[in-house]
């Protein structure tokens, strides 16, 4: 059965600095109708760039919308038609400033498929090279070197719960414990 929603109408919108809000009225694939929240967003990068000494380097940076200060990959939003690569390395050049001699992909998610079109790109940045961070203005951040391992240990207990965070550095540790084991 094909399960596809179709879009009768948007009722109202809300034009935002980052998202838009619309609040659509969409026909269900029985024919009933039925209303959907959609936030419309850019899209973004996290980069997870791991030192010479087996430390992964993060930012630690208050959220808001959680009241907590949170221990995250850098990270940032896409421009419009930037191209995610490029993002990636001007997010990690601006929050850090860490150049790295190599990127690579690790693959994009949907961090909230049922509300959101968020599509985050993740990549590992090794080969790095320190610099001056630059942060955007009204961006406020701590730079964190963690062991990688104890990263690791973060994201599996729960005591990270960055969705991006947890993500990049469980693939991270599957691609790297790949490329150890050739």
């Amino acid at each position: 059965m094909d399960y596809t929603e179709k879009k009768i109408k948007t009722i109202n919108g809300y034009r935002g600095l980052i998202v838009d809000v619309d609040l659509d009225r969409i026909e269900l694939p029985d024919g009933e109708t039925a209303l959907r929240e959609v936030v419309t967003h850019p899209g973004g990068v996290g980069i997870l760039a791991i030192n010479d000494k087996n430390e992964a380097v993060c930012v630690r940076q208050y959220r808001y919308c959680f009241g907590e200060h949170l221990l995250e990959i850098p990270a940032g939003k896409l421009e419009r038609g930037e191209d995610p690569l490029e993002c990636a390395v001007r997010e990690l050049s601006e929050e850090t400033g860490i150049t790295a001699g190599k990127i690579v992909p690790l693959g994009s998610m949907y961090p909230s498929p049922g509300f959101c079109s968020e599509v985050l790109h993740i990549y590992l940045a090794t080969g790095l090279e320190n610099g001056e961070a630059h942060p955007d203005a009204g961006e406020f951040l701590d730079i964190v070197h963690v062991p990688f391992a104890e990263l690791v240990d973060k994201c599996m207990s729960g005591e990270i719960r960055d969705g991006k965070t947890v993500l990049a550095v469980l693939k991270a540790k599957i691609y790297l414990d790949a490329q150890s084991a050739n």
